[in-house]
């Protein structure tokens, strides 16, 4: 571990400490600024020739700057003669643009992991990408890390009663099946239509929920408005209040005031985003440091990444 260096760009300096204290390792030196015309500028302030370098950034608001300030900070790596520099990305952004959804669209999660390898990115880790098939979008090797075991420990322990774990549609109802399993109980899916982007409407619901209390599993909340549409059409079938779960908190426009409502006892989320202290007392935030340690505790010196995971996506 002495040739390994850990950096952080600006989107989640907050993760990076935190998994620096668990690799007892100090945080780099790089300073990052921007000139009068908006430009980035930055400079390692110690060396990286022949190290193992870790760059620490998720692609969260502004998802355009921080991609922007992490592609300099992967050319001044290769620039500064690193050995290797491993993108430690938490959250992927432009993953829901995974594939053509009309016609003349991008395929923006492609263009991303192209740019990235094109600058000199050799290793990427990451958290439960919204779409696997991304991991086959890259030429180099992918850990694909999930926040599934840290979550489903954490409500394990609450002692839930009579829950039933519910997915808000198709895409992720493998996750909701292993969280069932682990948790020893039934699931549900829900059926959605897309009116518009970012507009969802429940039109069915797969399983019983009258009386049962619902755990919701996502990959990422957004705007809030399907958890919402979702919490609501449970509601009206019977369940009780729910537990909203999700890996990414994107938290978009007015998401924490439309997740303060009264049918959502909790929401769970990690901190592979950074978030300000001002979200209500519902909310609770899971650290994915340890994990994303022991990852590159791996990574330096050799081992299989499936043993860190008791449950991986499919």
């Amino acid at each position: 571990m002495h040739k390994v260096k850990i950096f952080s760009g600006n989107s989640n300096k907050s993760l990076a400490n935190r998994l620096c204290e668990q690799l007892n390792l100090s945080l780099g030196n790089v300073d990052i600024s921007r000139h009068q015309s908006g430009e980035i500028h930055l400079s390692y302030g110690e060396t990286l020739r022949n190290c193992h370098v870790f760059i620490v950034q998720s692609l969260s608001h502004p998802v355009n700057e921080n991609l922007v300030e992490l592609l300099v900070m992967i050319d001044a790596a290769k620039r500064a003669s690193a050995k290797t520099i491993n993108i430690v990305m938490p959250y992927y952004g432009y993953a829901r643009q995974e594939r053509k959804s009309a016609p003349r669209e991008p395929i923006s999660a492609k263009l991303v992991a192209d740019v990235l390898t094109t600058v000199g990115a050799n290793r990427l880790v990451t958290v439960d990408l919204h779409a696997d098939a991304i991991q086959g979008f890259f030429q180099i090797p992918v850990d694909h890390l999930t926040a599934l075991d840290l979550i489903t420990d954490y409500l394990k322990r609450q002692n839930i009663p009579n829950p039933v774990v519910v997915s808000p549609d198709a895409g992720r109802a493998s996750a909701a099946e292993k969280l069932a399993d682990y948790l020893d109980c039934p699931f549900a899916i829900m059926i959605k239509n897309r009116p518009a982007h970012n507009q969802t409407e429940i039109t069915h619901i797969i399983g019983e929920v009258k009386g049962m209390t619902p755990i919701i599993i996502e990959d990422l909340i957004d705007t809030g408005g399907t958890i919402v549409n979702v919490v609501e059409a449970l509601n009206k079938r019977g369940a009780n209040d729910a537990y909203i779960c999700a890996t990414h908190g994107l938290f978009s426009s007015n998401a924490l005031e439309r997740l303060n409502h009264p049918n959502i006892r909790e929401v769970v989320v990690t901190d592979t985003i950074e978030l300000d202290n001002k979200y209500p007392d519902k909310f609770v935030v899971l650290s994915m440091a340890d994990l994303l340690a022991n990852a590159i505790r791996i990574i330096s010196s050799g081992g299989s990444i499936d043993h860190l995971l008791k449950h991986n996506i499919e």
